[in-house]
């Protein structure tokens, strides 16, 4: 086989292309390209929103006191000090779970817990600490309050008919408790892609294994597995395979079966044993669209979609080059169809580079950092050291057409 020189794409142009090819084929089949399935609200986390969710009560669904104290009328407590309290009659006590069936008028007050409802008629209450009882039927308030004070009005959480929610939203654990506080129990999500991991290489052994000379242990299947959980998608299988046409083919074909997505780690160069682009293009019947990334690092990676739909991308062997690139292309795809990208969310911050750092003429690069009182320094390494990575905080971008970035310059630190 003769060696050939890759021809390359944007990343951008790469993942636009990627995008048109997926949509096209479930379009061409009549269906969604991504599904959407109801779960329980105890297994929504980390799960992308499928629609707005709107609440149809508000919350609190009455006033509520905040505190232990008196509920009263606001101004009724004007000029009070310790020196001089402010005098009202008592006229009941709130319990817990149940609504009072009496009002509040001026000059009078009743006994409520936190988390009480108030009576009609109370806006504001006084706590416990600041007030004193003179018998059963009259209470001295020693502070004086204003409209509102240790209280929460009925909708100041979330009000009737109110977005609590928008589709796209990758779902926290606070947003759990919301959908709880509005009744919300069955949450409509994108239905996360099937994803299988297959690692190829001669030299590729399992990490149970100890490696003889020549011959190292499986990263990147463990590696890409992290990251496929991370985006919130499922693992549907991983294997290791030879560098063998055949294996490989049949191995492809085996988790085609059962997978949206299939990755294939490795092979993707133009050696004469690197046989994924011949594999993935004769099982898609020639979808292969992308080979060659204008990125360091990354560049040996390609694209394919079969008519079913289903995404085959060959990552590169080295670790970091394979991670990145899979974040970057199905992390990226994942968010343009669903509208969020679990684990990938967190914006960039800002620092100060450490040292003077070159890109590569012509490619988008990335370059891993640490980040150090403030400073971004960059990870010294190649892409196949998985340790650069593990270290690395985040990493930065420079720009195609961009020379470099000089020492002390404000740069985006996109987190890892």
């Amino acid at each position: 086989m003769d060696i050939k020189l890759l021809e390359v794409d944007t990343l951008e142009s790469a993942l636009e292309k990627l995008h048109k090819k997926y949509r096209a084929a479930h379009e061409g089949k009549g269906r969604s390209s991504v599904e959407v399935e109801k779960l329980p609200l105890p297994k929504c986390y980390n799960r992308v929103l499928a629609e707005d969710i709107l609440s149809s009560e508000n919350i609190p669904a009455f006033n509520r006191s905040t505190v232990d104290g008196y509920a009263l009328c606001a101004k009724d407590t004007q000029g009070a000090s310790d020196s001089l309290p402010v005098f009202l009659d008592v006229v009941g006590e709130v319990k817990m779970g149940e609504a009072p069936d009496f009002s509040i008028n001026p000059g009078q007050c009743a006994y409520v817990p936190t988390g009480g409802a108030l009576p009609d008629g109370a806006d504001g209450v006084a706590m416990v600490e600041h007030c004193q009882l003179f018998g059963p039927s009259q209470v001295a308030v020693y502070s004086a309050l204003s409209f509102g004070h240790n209280m929460v009005f009925q909708g100041d959480d979330v009000s009737q008919g109110q977005t609590i929610l928008k589709k796209g939203r990758v779902i926290e654990p606070a947003d759990m408790g919301l959908l709880a506080s509005v009744g919300k129990t069955e949450i409509p999500t994108y239905t996360p892609w099937k994803v299988s991991v297959i690692s190829t290489g001669d030299e590729i052994v399992n990490p149970s294994l100890n490696p003889k000379p020549g011959q190292m242990r499986d990263v990147n299947t463990y590696g890409l597995i992290g990251e496929i959980q991370r985006l919130g998608l499922d693992v549907a299988g991983f294997r290791l395979v030879r560098d063998d046409y055949q294996m490989l083919k049949d191995g492809v074909m085996e988790a085609a079966k059962m997978s949206d997505v299939v990755l294939v780690s490795g092979g993707s160069s133009k050696g004469k044993k690197d046989v994924t682009e011949e594999v993935l293009d004769d099982i898609t019947s020639g979808g292969v669209f992308v080979h060659g990334l204008a990125v360091k690092p990354g560049k040996p990676t390609i694209l394919a979609v079969d008519e079913q739909g289903r995404i085959f991308i060959g990552l590169p062997g080295h670790p970091v080059a394979a991670l990145l690139m899979f974040r970057l292309l199905v992390g990226g795809l994942w968010e343009m169809e669903t509208g969020g990208s679990p684990g990938l969310g967190a914006m960039p911050h800002k620092a100060r580079l450490a040292v003077n750092i070159a890109a590569s003429p012509g490619r988008k690069t990335f370059q891993l950092v640490t980040i150090e009182d403030g400073l971004a320094v960059p990870v010294l390494g190649k892409s196949g050291l998985i340790a650069t990575m593990s270290k690395a905080h985040g990493y930065i971008v420079m720009d195609i057409n961009q020379e470099g970035i000089n020492k002390g310059e404000e740069v985006e630190v996109w987190p890892l």
